[in-house]
């Protein structure tokens, strides 16, 4: 499958724009806008944290979709929202955070 990570701090990025327009009610579509492979996503998190990753391959789940994706489109055009941040460096800042946040190695 592949999903739309997005970085937290894009999304926020997308939010503050987003509130800092009066647009009225509208509807923004916040992520990426690039699809990465959940075998790419395991693969990154294992390469980023040095940990060795240990796959349990399951059939597809009831209601799962094989693949999400932001239509940022009206993002971009009305908020100018361009998310900045690659999968492997958002990835990278996560495991950062939660290192220094609860004090692990």
């Amino acid at each position: 499958s592949s999903r739309d990570y997005t970085y937290v701090g894009d999304i926020a990025d997308g939010v503050v724009r987003a509130l800092d327009r009066p647009n009225g009610f509208q509807i923004y579509n916040l992520g990426n806008g690039n699809p990465v492979k959940l075998s790419k996503f395991i693969e990154i998190i294992g390469d980023v944290t040095g940990k060795e990753v240990k796959i349990n391959k399951k059939p597809p789940q009831p209601g799962d979709v094989p693949r999400t994706c932001a239509d940022i489109s009206k993002a971009r055009s009305q908020l100018g929202y361009h998310p900045e941040t690659p999968v492997y460096e958002g990835i990278q800042k996560t495991v950062a955070w939660y290192r220094d946040f609860f004090n692990v190695q």
